[in-house]
């Protein structure tokens, strides 16, 4: 477990952090601030589709052979934290909205149910709750914060508000033991947990005895040993409960009693054949934007339908320096997978002219992207399915994962970019997954460090790291100033020490001297993070001769700068992405 020193912050007046190099953190929810995230292992989760993809023939579940917790969503932020401990045991699970979670429940015939936290009060009239079925199935569930206040609810105990609210970190005292507690808390102790409640329970549903208390709710932890029913009004799943993740393996392993047979070979596996059921006998066409994300996705679709995937990659003239020579080198050489190389650039940095809205940006890109690809699909001779390489925090920042009234942070082209109407049927299999679980799969299947390491770059590229307006000649000068930052970075030995990094060309312009004249000249903003997922970040320390020396470089080396500053905002309360 990292060891947490404080930044600031928001609401709650502290950043959680680990010391090493890639920091984790994790907001969830909009009275706290930030928590941090531990390293993880590999996940496979399921999402909702998007009405695009609803138009798809239906898959199979992608793990029928491996036992199952079903994950019940309220509308926590960090839902996903619970299904990604549930993967530390190698124990396969799904997560659903509680909208759809009945149906889901009969489907997938779990061994036990966790019960997520939420933002909902359960006094609200229209409160979400969970199906009666799961309670009456005979099978072990666990409830977190908001599910802890449901199950007590709806299984005849009350749940009172005004009380006193906690937000944070907060001591719990263990009055009695219990298989949650098992080798991990003994009776009489207190212990460091994560509060985020306003309501608590007042009393107890029958069957039900009291095992922990804090002092802003005395009824803390939950058991019916005999229903093997548990709940606990912190959250478990977040770094900052220390000894969370001993408390779900305890549920999973003791009390669910599952051995754990769940691995990224498993998901790659069952990936292969979801994407086999999905797509039939029809033809995909994937877009490369030259990430890792979609080159992975790429060669796991490769794996599944082989040559009725081509992939296109698109040049819409916002890449970075050389960067259409490598993917083509590796796709038409290294993995023989058949590619078209188009060149768009024309064509995109015409619409984007005189564009300074980044919401515009990027929904106009994801346009053309969709225009290109159909286009280059009636070319091949007809493809049903546009495969992407969208990922979870992509979907997170784009739409509301459960439906429900989730702020938008900003679109993505491959998701809430999209246009209403296409002409092909969305393959997205890395949808469920998080950045570094891309990693972990992109090295199972055999993709090259140099692709798997690389930093993230965004699909509409450098239209999103120059604010205001696009044009050619500022784009040469932010790819130029980027290849000599990631230069830097590398011969220092720090690129594997970062999650990100990147230059961004200010719209602004700055008085300066060089030799004996005045110049008014462009900014550059230089940007490196640390994170886990790209839920959250932190930005990186470099320290200050480096910093120097990379501003000289970039000032020297490159026409039309003479000002260089480093970014040293967090996510959040900033973006990874400047636009």
């Amino acid at each position: 477990m990292p060891g947490i020193h404080v930044f600031p912050g928001a609401t709650a007046e502290e950043w959680m952090a680990g010391p090493s190099a890639r920091r984790r953190a994790s907001r969830f929810c909009p009275a706290l601030t930030f928590l941090a995230v531990a390293t993880l292992f590999p996940v496979a989760y399921f999402l909702p589709m998007t009405a695009a993809q609803q138009t798809a023939p239906s898959a199979p579940s992608v793990a029928p052979a491996h036992d199952k917790i079903l994950i019940v969503d309220f509308g926590s932020q960090v839902t996903q934290l619970i299904a990604r401990r549930v993967r530390e045991e190698g124990v396969y699970c799904e997560i659903v909205p509680f909208q759809k979670a009945e149906t889901a429940f009969a489907e997938m015939k779990p061994k036990a149910v966790i019960l997520s936290g939420g933002p909902a009060s359960v006094l609200d009239t229209d409160a979400p709750s969970a199906p009666l079925s799961i309670f009456k199935a005979g099978i072990p569930v666990l409830g977190i914060c908001y599910g802890e206040q449901t199950m007590a609810q709806q299984l005849g105990g009350i749940v009172e508000a005004g009380h006193h609210r906690e937000f944070g970190r907060a001591a719990i005292e263990v009055t009695d033991s219990c298989a949650l507690f098992d080798g991990v808390w003994e009776k009489g102790g207190t212990y460091d947990v994560w509060m985020s409640h306003g309501d608590r329970v007042t009393k107890l549903p029958d069957g039900f005895r009291a095992v922990a208390k804090a002092p802003g709710s005395p009824i803390s932890v939950i058991a019916d040993d005999a229903r093997k029913f548990y709940a606990m009004q912190f959250h478990p799943e977040v770094v900052h409960t220390p000894d969370g993740a001993k408390l779900i393996r305890n549920f999973v392993r003791k009390v669910v009693g599952l051995t754990g047979d769940w691995t990224m070979r498993a998901f790659r596996e069952a990936a292969i054949e979801k994407i086999r059921a999905q797509v039939g006998k029809g033809r995909v066409i994937c877009g490369l934007s030259g990430g890792v994300d979609s080159s992975v996705a790429a060669i796991l679709i490769h794996e599944a339908i082989g040559d009725r995937l081509t992939c296109v990659f698109v040049d819409h003239g916002m890449l970075r320096k050389d960067e259409g020579r490598t993917v083509v080198d590796l796709f038409r050489h290294h993995y023989n997978i058949p590619l078209v190389h188009v060149d768009a650039s024309e064509q995109f940095l015409g619409e984007l002219a005189g564009v300074t809205d980044p919401e515009v940006k990027r929904k106009t890109i994801g346009r053309l992207f969709i225009d290109v690809f159909d286009a280059e699909a009636k070319t091949i001779g007809g493809a049903d399915f546009l495969a992407q390489g969208t990922l979870y925090p992509d979907v997170i920042e784009s739409v509301s994962f459960t439906g429900g009234p989730s702020v938008t942070i900003k679109s993505h082209h491959n998701v809430g970019g999209l246009p209403a109407r296409m002409n092909m049927k969305l393959v997205e299999p890395l949808r469920e997954l998080f950045k570094d679980e891309v990693r972990v799969l992109g090295r199972e299947l055999g993709l090259p460090e140099i692709f798997v390491g690389r930093h993230p770059f965004p699909g509409p590229g450098l239209a999103i790291r120059c604010p205001g307006e696009i044009t050619r000649d500022k784009l040469d000068i932010l790819r130029e100033a980027d290849a000599v930052y990631i230069d830097q970075i590398r011969k220092a030995g720090l690129y594997d020490d970062i999650w990100q990094a990147f230059a961004v060309l200010l719209p602004v312009k700055t008085v300066g001297v060089m030799g004996d004249g005045r110049t008014y000249e462009y900014v550059v903003g230089l940007r490196a993070v640390t994170a886990t997922d790209g839920m959250t970040a932190d930005f990186y320390s470099f320290d200050m001769k480096f910093l120097g020396e990379t501003a000289t470089r970039i000032i020297n080396e490159v026409k039309g700068v003479n000002r260089v500053v480093y970014d040293i905002t967090s996510k959040p309360p900033g973006t990874i992405e400047w636009e």
